[in-house]
């Protein structure tokens, strides 16, 4: 899992930032709320854990501004001092997943990191369309032009990625990092091994390379 940590506390937050990486999560960790957005956009994030007073603004109004963008079913767990009634209730109306009051131990967090997680899944959409692609993520099915794809796994998760963030570019090591485990033994071309084969399966120019940069969806492939 991918976590954007939001903490301006040093000690806090590189204290966190190697327990959440002991337990096998990708961390980005931002001392402030400047920037923070670039990085959902450069990431693929799986949650947020959210300080509300920070040296450049208030938390909750940077909530505000996620929940407005394209990232806005990013879940979100705010961690902070403020503890008064009426910060959690702000927080969870402006559509925070859970409020984590400080001081906190870090192993209730991290449980409450994959309860808020699973959740977060369970309510994804199951169905997923980009151009003449058909996505099922429940019985991990694929249709092209309406005719059945035969996927491999990893070729069924790499789509099922690209599928669900379409403005996303990914680079290799992003792609590398969502499909396999920290400790795999991976083929130094397996990403392009899967990217040629779904081109074969769909349309030669349905996934773009960006050169330098990655990789993207290219649902009007059709048609150019």
């Amino acid at each position: 899992m991918h976590i954007l940590l939001i903490e301006d506390d040093q000690a806090l937050g590189q204290a966190l930032s190697q327990t959440l990486q002991h337990q096998h999560f990708k961390v980005e960790w931002n001392r402030e709320l400047h920037g923070a957005l670039q990085l959902l956009a450069c990431h693929p994030i799986d949650l947020v854990l959210l300080d509300l007073t920070l040296p450049d603004g208030d938390g909750l109004d940077w909530l505000k501004e996620l929940k407005a963008s394209q990232y806005r079913t990013t879940p979100v767990i705010i961690m902070t001092a403020r503890d008064q009634i009426e910060d959690r209730i702000t927080g969870l109306n402006l559509g925070a997943d859970d409020y984590q009051a400080k001081p906190f131990n870090s192993q209730e967090l991290i449980a409450r990191i994959h309860a808020v997680y699973r959740r977060s899944k369970g309510v994804a959409l199951s169905q997923v369309e980009v151009g003449s692609l058909k996505l099922c993520t429940l019985s991990r099915e694929a249709w092209w032009q309406d005719q059945t794809l035969g996927l491999a796994k990893k070729e069924f998760d790499l789509l099922q990625l690209l599928a669900t963030h379409p403005k996303q570019i990914f680079s290799k090591q992003q792609l590398e990092d969502r499909l396999y485990d920290y400790h795999a033994d991976l083929a130094s071309n397996a990403i392009e091994v899967h990217i040629h084969n779904l081109r074969k399966k769909t349309h030669s120019d349905f996934i773009k390379n960006f050169r330098g940069v990655g990789y993207r969806l290219n649902p009007n492939c059709e048609t150019t």
